[in-house]
């Protein structure tokens, strides 16, 4: 179910304390876009970090990629982009205001009982599968949908938007943009595609392999909300698995497993996520589902699990005029090669934003730890420890009678390995407080029992429990409690 306030509770926590900021705030924003701080940009390196090791280095047969941002133009002609990539709006005739179908219908749904809601989205599959665009009308008219209290009831035809942005590469202007029109590329997984041969050969890679890669996308959304969910500018990780035709069937029973597994590693709940399996599939696809997770707006996509056929390999060819064949020395059931082939592609494709949005909803938490005595609560991210910003927090109890020396000796043999806070300042439960508040799983209090037997007092964040562990301990339990694997 949706929990609209825990959504603004959570962008409200983020500007507060450094997660995320919108972008150009003091000339009043820009509209879907957004700026990560000091603390979110770190959770964002982390769990890509933690995907990208997850997929090549514990993977003997993937390998990673770094594909530019511009590519050649007939790239996305050939991956169906020019023609294919859009999405159905319709625009309100009182307010002006522009609307992606879905989006609008799913917002009504959102207002209505479970069954009623069931039965208004599994129409609006059929109609968008028939690409039965006058039905979308009629259903918007029937139900009287408003996106906001000043729409009427009086809606444009339903139209295709398609959602790159383009620019011009060159300092000549031509009389026809065409000649120097660039995209800023809507995916990341072309760059993938067209290096196919170069990383099979340059990489000895053999079938089944796949090539992942982290990057920058673009797209113009007709209207993007849900905070970070759906931006302009956003971040993919996509991995591109190539296998023999005909075992592709397999190999995406296999990913989709593989990458729930995943999800499930980060210790979320099962009951968090659920699979939805694509009504109408992508022009490319043979079966597509994906990987849902319960946001505080209510189960949407986090990741997508595609069996692409050979269709961008083959289209890739036909477009360049280059073979983009593999040659297969194992032998069929007959005894002969398999010989020349085009690969079919499995393709993993999650949101690193989504995925920073998912953790963060994940881990707010608001807790009330009133007593008859004392009202009192504190907001806390209970990350998992190797995502946390920061590891450790150092706290010397006081400013004074050589704690603050011990504290920095400890920081410095702590910072090259992890991240690392120092802070003097307020009474130790205030400082305890502002650590819950950007998930800091450990606190090291440096007292003056310290400097008598060498110890410290650590506190968890999740428990709030402390306990008296020796100082040279330190590093390595940090260490224990963060591994990636």
């Amino acid at each position: 179910m949706a929990n609209e306030n825990k959504l603004q509770d959570i962008i409200g926590h983020c500007k507060e304390y450094g997660f995320v900021f919108q972008s150009s705030e003091i000339y009043d924003g820009l509209s879907a876009v957004y700026d990560y701080g000091q603390y979110g940009s770190e959770l964002k390196k982390n769990i890509r970090d933690y995907w990208w090791k997850s997929m090549t280095q514990m993977h003997e047969n993937i390998v990673g990629i770094d594909a530019a941002i511009f590519m050649h133009p007939t790239v996305w002609k050939a991956s169906g982009h020019v023609d294919n990539f859009s999405d159905p709006m319709i625009d309100n005739k009182e307010s002006k205001k522009r609307y992606r179908v879905d989006h609008l219908i799913e917002g009504h749904a959102e207002t209505l009982p479970e069954a009623d809601a069931k039965a208004l989205l599994d129409e609006m599959d059929r109609l968008l599968a028939a690409d039965d665009f006058s039905g979308l009308k009629d259903l918007i008219i029937k139900h009287k949908m408003k996106g906001q209290p000043n729409d009427s009831n009086e809606w444009t035809d339903v139209r295709q938007f398609n959602l790159m942005f383009d620019t011009e590469m060159g300092a000549v202007a031509s009389d026809n943009s065409d000649d120097n029109k660039v995209y800023l590329r809507p995916e990341t997984a072309q760059g993938i595609f067209v290096n196919f041969l170069n990383v099979q050969k340059t990489g000895r890679m053999k079938v089944p392999f796949g090539i992942a890669q982290t990057g920058k996308a673009f797209r113009n959304e007709i209207v993007a909300r849900g905070f970070i969910f759906r931006m302009r500018e956003f971040e993919q990780m996509e991995m591109q698995f190539f296998v023999r035709p005909g075992t592709q069937k397999e190999w995406y029973e296999y990913w989709k497993e593989a990458r729930m597994k995943w999800h499930l590693s980060l210790g979320i709940p099962a009951e968090h996520y659920r699979f939805h399996d694509h009504v109408k599939l992508a022009h490319y696809a043979d079966a597509a589902c994906d990987i849902e997770y319960d946001f505080p707006m209510g189960f949407k996509e986090v990741e997508g699990v595609h069996s692409r056929t050979d269709f961008d390999l083959k289209s890739h060819q036909q477009f360049s005029g280059k073979k983009m064949q593999y040659f297969d020395n194992d032998l069929d059931e007959n005894g002969k090669p398999y010989g020349n082939y085009v690969p079919y592609v499995i393709e993993t494709s999650i949101g690193l934003d989504r995925a920073v949005m998912m953790v963060l909803s994940e881990a707010y938490e608001l807790q009330d730890l009133s007593t008859e005595e004392k009202k009192d609560d504190r907001v806390v991210l209970k990350f998992p420890p190797m995502l946390a910003p920061i590891k450790l927090a150092i706290l010397p109890l006081t400013k004074k009678d050589g704690l603050p020396e011990i504290a920095r000796e400890l920081m410095k043999e702590c910072m090259p390995l992890f991240r690392c806070f120092y802070e003097e300042k307020d009474a130790i439960g205030k400082r305890y407080r502002r650590q819950d508040a950007i998930g800091t799983p450990f606190c090291i209090t440096v007292d003056h029992q310290t400097k008598e037997d060498q110890t410290v007092t650590i506190r968890y964040r999740d428990s709030m429990e402390q306990e008296r562990i020796p100082l040279s301990s330190v590093k390595q339990l940090v260490l224990d409690k963060i591994q990636m694997f």
